[in-house]
């Protein structure tokens, strides 16, 4: 059966590290898929923080959602791993962009992933917009 395909931009709009927690580790003792979703949203988090918003549900006036999300494993991490994700940037639409994730440690990559954030207002339950100012902020990015 053929592996999903996923080639990443430069990853260089931002970067965190992350260590591995106890609670990250599955029964194969090393970091649980569905761990690393939640690792890829605190540095997702850590990078609208870094561009002056707090929280996903307000990017000045719509928050975010994720509509996909793709992920390649290609290394294992352990307990105790200093993660370095970097953030990449493309595809950016009137309502929608695609961020990537390079997950690696010192010695290995570990995985590559994308979501799909579309802009969502939570009010009325539906895509819309970004607002004009963060997909400025988004764009000034993505040309860097």
């Amino acid at each position: 059966m053929p592996r999903i395909k996923l080639d990443l931009p430069e990853c260089n709009l931002f970067q965190c590290n992350i260590t591995v927690r106890i609670t990250d580790i599955n029964y194969g003792q090393h970091l649980a898929h569905d761990a690393l979703l939640g690792l890829l949203h605190e540095a997702r988090l850590q990078w609208l923080a870094h561009l002056g918003y707090h929280s996903e549900v307000d990017i000045g006036g719509a928050g975010l959602i994720l509509s996909d999300v793709a992920v390649i494993f290609l290394h294992e991490a352990f307990y105790g791993d200093v993660l370095q994700i970097r953030l990449g940037i493309d595809e950016i639409s009137q309502t929608r962009f695609e961020l990537y994730y390079d997950v690696s440690t010192q010695a290995h990559p570990i995985a590559k992933a994308k979501t799909t954030m579309a802009c969502f207002s939570y009010t009325e339950r539906k895509i819309t917009s970004l607002p004009i100012p963060f997909r400025q902020a988004i764009k000034s990015q993505e040309q860097q």
